[in-house]
């Protein structure tokens, strides 16, 4: 008479406390050799003591998730549900899941899963965050980090379960589906050109570049910064932030390199040529704020009563 096999299910609350310990310690135990596989590790053991009952069978699942694994721990969560997802299932007597099938799937999703997440989370979601933050900030408002903290912290750890959740329910079948379908590219190329307008936001922004001297020809003084305004304001952040583009995309030019050329023209640009230090267009470059249009305080003066 064949025993039948004990079937071992998981409970929403093994699921969740497996969330929290990847929430919490995803980036606490960062070598060379695993990266986050100790996390992961670490993470799978309240669903391992839960799966397994012998020391041999937790043995040989912890050592399956300490090999290497690194991706971007909000969006890639979406493995470590697959992944607890599939050990239920070789629990309950699966035999086409072996620690070859595990480690194909965490190895496979992870690059594709990190490039995706890293797109949504630190090339939009974060930035939209900052700038709204900073702006509130720049205004002295205290609610500018605060609220910062609150959102970041919400809305990342709610994508994380989203994501976490969704891999423990469809599975690793489920996952490569809708790697397959197309629908996570169209998803990156969304976020990727979202985070070019924030980009362009935060340039007008928070990129400042002025002309500062006043050039006098027969006796007309011409601000060159007045000149260029007229033209189109913000001309000068929006050249300096695609040369920096070219620079680093194009030409391959270190950021060491571009940070370290950028300190030493500002630092140039900063000296008093052309009058006392801290004079309007004593330098050539201003890096704070534009000098007034020649003859403007005059005009305004008269116009106040």
């Amino acid at each position: 008479m064949a025993v039948e096999q004990r079937r071992v299910e998981l409970t929403k609350g093994d699921v969740r406390r497996a969330f929290w310990l990847w929430t919490f310690f995803s980036h606490a135990n960062y070598n060379y050799e695993r990266l986050q596989g100790t996390a992961f590790a670490h993470m799978m053991t309240p669903i391992i003591r839960r799966l397994y009952t012998s020391e041999e069978e937790i043995r040989a699942a912890l050592k399956r998730h300490l090999v290497f694994f690194n991706t971007e721990p909000n969006v890639g969560s979406v493995i470590h549900g697959a992944v607890i997802a599939m050990e239920e299932q070789r629990a309950n007597g699966a035999t086409d899941i072996d620690d070859d099938a595990i480690n194909s799937v965490k190895t496979g999703l992870m690059g594709p899963l990190a490039g995706v997440g890293d797109t949504i989370t630190q090339g939009t979601i974060t930035p939209i965050l900052l700038t709204i933050g900073i702006g509130l900030a720049q205004a002295g408002n205290i609610l500018g980090p605060i609220l910062y903290f609150v959102l970041e912290v919400g809305i990342m750890t709610a994508l994380t379960y989203f994501m976490f959740m969704q891999g423990y329910v469809r599975g690793r079948e489920g996952v490569t589906t809708i790697l397959r379908s197309g629908l996570l590219d169209r998803v990156v190329l969304g976020a990727s050109v979202l985070g070019n307008v924030v980009l362009g936001a935060l340039t007008a922004q928070f990129v400042m570049l002025f002309i500062a001297p006043t050039i006098t020809i027969n006796d007309n003084p011409f601000n060159i910064q007045a000149i260029i305004d007229d033209v189109m304001p913000g001309l000068m952040p929006l050249l300096f932030t695609l040369l920096t583009w070219w620079l680093l995309a194009r030409r391959n030019v270190s950021p060491i390199t571009l940070l370290i050329v950028y300190l030493v023209v500002a630092l140039v640009g900063a000296f008093p040529f052309f009058g006392p230090a801290g004079q309007c267009g004593s330098s050539i470059l201003n890096a704070f704020f534009a000098c007034p249009v020649p003859g403007a305080e005059e005009a305004a003066a008269l116009l106040m009563p």
